[in-house]
């Protein structure tokens, strides 16, 4: 059975290369962040300044992300990704050239902190297509049945991304400094552009092509609200991450509190991706998908745990233990939320219910990092992520209360009827 090969979706060629593309992407876009956090915290000493850079990125990808998925469900898949990854690389050679002291000596600190912002603002905008375009291409390249464990390795491949982008980005920053590094970044860019003809152009199973935006909108938005699996789901993950969004304040933890520089900053950033890396291993051998609402509510649970503590940390190697378990905790989040939206999210559908998610969820690290940012200045930073991680817990705890349908959630029947499908 598909679902007990820990390889199933291996065996798809196209599969192999979609994971590269998405080693590439996620790889040059969290190393980006993270040098973007370095250099404009080192220009203005100032938290809530990366509080902004995570508001100005999520204001465009909020208010397109519904039309964002209208067009992904009318367009063809590959073609709308490889624009986006070329968008994205326009922006990183941006950067590459902001950080060039020959061509920015003359400008004011601030001249250069609104030309990040600025830039930052037109990646919101390529985010709000590229995460529905992915979770769509995602499902034309393996059949329904191997979905689980596709999602397994799609999310274990981000996570490994996630592992080096960030902790490369400390350690080049170090040896190469801010300039270089982005030019790195805008390389890995060039390379997905490269991979991606790999991959052929995928037929569009919209029945509705050229429906009205306006209908087509309500049709998504609709589904997702009324699917109180899916809406508990992505609710649940959107203010755990909001709240619990500590990542945004590692700067000043690195710099300030346990004053490590910017080798110890890569291992803080990369130290949650590591948990959750290797979580994402071992699920595709032991998979997630039985009592799966349990599971998802006790991770996140212990998500919030472990931000207390690392709130509270004063000791480099507590914080950094106490960030990889937090990343373990994240990742059986992940893995069992993007099971329910591959599962229970109809074909042509996939690009507006990405989009609502990408509102709830992905747009909600870049909320947490605002907030974050707006509470450490209001509260103080040690204030702030315990605050955070208390508003994850009693999220936890309301939502178990409640919601018994969702308490009682597992997967093993979806997987069933899919396979059934398939034969």
């Amino acid at each position: 059975m598909a679902n007990r090969d820990p390889y199933a979706a291996l065996r798809y060629k196209e599969f192999n290369v979609f994971l590269l593309v998405r080693f590439a992407m996620v790889f040059a876009w969290s190393m980006q962040f993270v040098v973007i956090e370095w250099e404009v915290y080192s220009l203005t000493k100032n938290p809530l300044s990366l509080g902004m850079i995570g508001l100005m990125e999520v204001i465009p990808a909020v208010s397109l992300a519904l039309f964002a998925g209208h067009i992904v469900d009318q367009k063809e898949k590959k073609g709308l990704l490889l624009k986006c990854i070329l968008g994205f690389s326009i922006i990183s050679l941006g950067l590459f050239l902001l950080t060039w002291p020959q061509i920015v000596q003359d400008w004011s600190k601030n001249t250069i902190l609104y030309s990040i912002y600025f830039l930052v603002f037109l990646g919101g905008i390529v985010r709000s297509f590229l995460g529905p375009t992915i979770f769509s291409l995602f499902a034309l390249i393996v059949p329904k049945k191997v979905y689980p464990n596709a999602a397994t390795w799609s999310s274990s491949v981000w996570q490994m991304a996630a592992v080096l982008g960030p902790a490369l980005a400390g350690f080049s920053i170090n040896l190469i400094g801010v300039h270089w590094s982005m030019c790195l970044i805008f390389a890995f860019s060039l390379m997905a552009l490269l991979i991606l003809t790999k991959i052929k152009r995928k037929p569009i199973l919209n029945p509705n092509i050229g429906e009205p935006v306006i209908q087509s909108l309500k049709e998504g938005v609709k589904f997702v609200f009324g699917t109180k699996i899916i809406l508990g789901a992505i609710t649940l993950d959107m203010v755990a991450v909001l709240f619990g969004g500590a990542i945004a304040l590692l700067p000043i933890y690195a710099q300030d509190i346990l004053k490590v520089g910017p080798e110890g900053f890569g291992i803080l950033r990369a130290a949650p991706a590591v948990g959750a890396l290797i979580i994402m291993f071992t699920s595709a051998y032991f998979p997630l998908n039985k009592h799966a609402g349990l599971k998802l509510l006790g991770s996140i649970f212990g998500f919030g745990l472990c931000i207390i503590v690392f709130g509270l940390s004063t000791s480099f190697w507590i914080s950094v233990t106490a960030l990889f378990f937090s990343g373990v905790t994240d990742g059986i989040s992940m893995i069992i939320r993007q099971t329910i939206l591959q599962l229970r999210t109809p074909d042509h559908m996939r690009g507006r219910v990405a989009s609502v998610n990408s509102m709830f969820v992905g747009s909600s690290n870049e909320l947490g990092a605002f907030e974050s940012g707006l509470t450490a200045k209001l509260m103080g930073t040690v204030t702030a992520v315990v605050f955070g991680g208390c508003m994850t817990l009693i999220t936890v705890i309301f939502t178990g209360a409640i919601s018994p349908t969702f308490r009682k959630l597992d997967l093993r029947k979806d997987l069933e009827e899919h396979e059934k499908d398939d034969v």
